[in-house]
């Protein structure tokens, strides 16, 4: 019996330490805190397009950033920003020539330049992160450029592969970068812009067009397999490259706005080599392409893929390394963001984005100290924690004791609410009469849907200043914040104030519309309208998206709400079929073309695949837009800005929503973290303390050890019951002894 109780005695043991173990809430493998690696997290899906040419959207720049790069940058802790060298050896000012090509002085007018011509002369020595696409045998071939039909495999990423290879960058990856821009296989949202400015691009995409229709004739078109398209077989005369390490561009008549496209990964280099290699058959049903796997000369590569889950990039073996800044702008020097003045970067080996779907897990994953940063890309993180902060003091305490960072400033984007110019009850409609109409029908709910109130007052986790149109403070030609910048059409001054125009003010422009009540005039029945929302209804949507419903229902209004997750809900406004939908811009570059492009007509998200997501089609605004784009900062370019922006006001294809708050979250192991919009390589930049991390997520997440010791005492007791129950059984049944 006795060895029986040590047995029970064992187990119980066993099972109070497996309990222990267990109290560990980490979602990460042991050790992984003292690792030098960034944690953050992503929502919903996976970014849809890694690839240079196609990727335009913020939840991709976390990865498109870290491994490509663009002939230039941002500083990052100047403001105003700064255009600096990235990959070149400096910002190239361009030179102006005539119809005939003879020179033009700096300050010809810009009637008079055909041509500007950019010479930008790249550093020497960078390479090309580890691929398989490079990798040769010794004699000098490539090793995987010539695979047949199930020679993949089961390989579904580049480093299942045995040998990686690299080279030197060089001016032809950045000219290939510029005609891919031409193709037909993916999505090119920039091709529309490039090519009124690249001379020869609209030709050679016409061309691309033709060449590419030959390379598949015969094919299914649901075929994964598609020969290689190789650029290199067509000059494009807009973009050559004179000797190894420069790239010249010439560009159509003055555009000074040029020089911010050369900051973006649309211009980043793309070897052949890659393009060649995932071409091969096999590779696209198997998910290896450039949407997923980038091939760049960046601080990182992507080593780990898991759709939907978890994303891994690592430091790039490769990279060459640049300096930490030693400026910046006043304050910066006091909050400690040049302590790492001159150290060599990136500091952190590896970057964790794991998938967290909602708001509040995310929240409560940063509070228990496992995210670094909620996420890198994100602005609000820290507007919806301040916020949370003003409403309690607990909350307060709290934060300020764990030593969490909110930077918080106001920078260049918004949101908006959008109508489809396509639409014809809400778009531009097909008569004269019907224009008027519907114009009328957009100013109605512009005027209702009351912006202060929901983004001012309610929602402050996502707050912002209510806008009056495209330009957003901080840009040149922006009256934003002044008397002058007051939108007629939504708001009146009262005492010096912008005052949201009375609701009976957006009734009787609903009446005139053709909708008294929300009803139809002719039918009686009821207004109906569709909202496409860019995410599904979570628990922290479903209270912004009841709120717009509401303002609709202060004129009578129905609005359905059709919510998608983001990528479904691209499909669906590349094909035209929203109707009022939910948008917003992180500006690209720091000037005001960069906003009124988004209503440019050719930029058109549909057909063109553009950044004009409303289709909005003005031909005057679209004149004048033509004429801004080569003006320099001064009194004529502010005269035209102000003329358009008049003309959109007029038009109300959007409701111009408000300019958000721009606030991040960092841990206080988390160094060097600055506020920023325009910068987009930001993980480069941050500094991980990870011992600090250990001891602070040991300190936050200390296991309530009482109910183990109250299962343990249950457990015991159960044992010497059960044991002295077995003893009164042993000495009942004994047998009585001999004397």
């Amino acid at each position: 019996m006795h060895g029986q109780t040590r047995a029970w005695s064992a187990r119980i043991a066993a099972m109070a330490a497996l309990l222990l173990a267990a109290c560990n809430n980490s979602p990460y493998p042991d050790g992984a805190a003292a690792t030098n690696t960034l944690f953050n997290s992503f929502d919903e899906r996976s970014p849809r397009y890694l690839d240079p040419t196609a990727s335009y959207s913020n939840p991709e720049t976390p990865y498109t950033y870290s491994a490509y790069e663009p002939m230039y940058a941002y500083h990052y802790l100047k403001r105003p920003y700064e255009l600096i060298p990235k990959t070149a050896e400096a910002v190239a000012r361009p030179r102006y020539v005539d119809q005939a090509g003879r020179p033009l002085p700096d300050d010809a007018p810009a009637e008079q330049i055909a041509e500007s011509i950019y010479d930008i002369h790249l550093k020497k020595g960078i390479l090309y992160a580890p691929h398989p696409a490079f990798a040769k045998d010794d004699q000098g071939a490539y090793l995987y450029h010539a695979m047949k039909p199930g020679e993949v495999g089961d390989k579904r990423s580049p480093w299942d592969f045995a040998k990686q290879g690299t080279r030197e960058l060089v001016a032809e990856d950045y000219v290939y970068a510029f005609k891919r821009h031409a193709t037909t296989r993916i999505e090119t949202p920039i091709f529309a812009i490039f090519s009124e400015y690249v001379i020869g691009l609209k030709e050679y995409g016409e061309l691309v067009r033709r060449e590419d229709a030959k390379l598949l004739a015969g094919l299914p078109e649901s075929s994964q397999d598609k020969p290689f398209l190789d650029f290199r077989r067509w000059p494009l005369a807009g973009v050559t490259a004179p000797d190894s390490h420069t790239v010249r561009f010439r560009i159509k008549g003055k555009y000074p706005q040029w020089k911010y496209w050369l900051a973006m990964t649309f211009s980043a280099p793309v070897p052949w080599e890659a393009d060649a290699f995932y071409a091969q058959p096999g590779m696209a049903v198997n998910g290896l392409s450039l949407v997923k796997w980038p091939v760049g000369t960046g601080p990182y590569m992507m080593t780990e893929y898991v759709q939907d889950r978890r994303h891994v990039m690592k430091r790039n073996p490769n990279y060459r390394g640049e300096p930490y800044p030693c400026e910046g702008e006043p304050g910066d020097r006091e909050k400690g963001l040049l302590a790492d003045c001159g150290k060599t970067m990136p500091f952190v080996d590896t970057i964790v984005s794991t998938i967290v779907k909602e708001a509040v897990p995310r929240k409560e994953m940063f509070k228990q100290g496992y995210l670094d940063v909620p996420e890198i890309e994100r602005p609000e993180w820290g507007v919806q924690f301040r916020a949370d902060m003003e409403d309690s003091d607990d909350v307060r305490r709290r934060f300020e004791a764990r030593g969490f960072l909110f930077p918080q400033t106001t920078d260049i984007n918004n949101w908006y609410l959008g109508f489809n110019w396509l639409d014809p009850v809400v778009g531009k409609g097909d008569t004269p009469e019907q224009q008027v109409k519907n114009r009328k029908l957009r100013q109605a709910l512009s005027i209702a849907i009351d912006w202060e109130e929901g983004y001012g007052r309610i929602f402050r986790s996502k707050g912002g200043v209510a806008a009056h149109g495209p330009v957003p403070p901080g840009v040149f030609g922006s009256r934003e914040g002044t008397a002058e910048g007051i939108n007629p059409v939504t708001h009146k001054l009262v005492d010096g104030k912008p005052v949201r125009r009375d609701i009976e003010d957006a009734k009787k422009l609903l009446a005139e519309a053709g909708y008294p009540d929300g009803r139809d005039a002719k039918s009686g029945k009821p207004l109906v309208l569709n909202y496409d929302f860019q995410r599904a209804p979570t628990p922290d949507i479903k209270s912004e998206l009841d709120w717009m419903v509401k303002q609709f229902a202060k004129l009578g209004v129905q609005l359905e709400i059709r919510a998608t997750d983001y990528n479904q809900f691209q499909d669906k406004v590349l094909k035209g079929k929203q109707q009022i939908f939910w948008w917003g811009w992180l500006a690209d570059y720091p000037d005001a073309e960069n906003f009124l492009f988004l209503l440019y007509g050719p930029n058109a998200k549909y057909p063109n695949q553009g950044e004009n997501t409303a289709n909005y089609n003005n031909p005057e605004y679209d004149r004048l837009y033509r004429l801004m784009q080569t003006m320099e900062d001064g009194p004529e370019k502010q005269k035209v800005v102000d003329q358009m922006v008049a003309i959109v006001r007029e038009d109300a294809p959007w409701a111009w929503g408000y300019w958000p708050y721009v606030a991040l979250a960092f841990q206080p192991w988390a160094h060097n973290g600055k506020p920023t919009i325009v910068v987009r390589d930001l993980a480069k930049y941050y500094r991980i303390d990870p011992a600090l991390r250990v001891a602070k997520q040991a300190e936050w997440n200390q296991p309530v050890r009482w109910p183990l010791a109250l299962i343990a005492l249950v457990l015991a007791v159960a044992v010497w019951l059960t044991w002295r129950g077995y003893r009164v059984r042993q000495q009942a049944t004994a047998k009585p002894g001999y004397a």
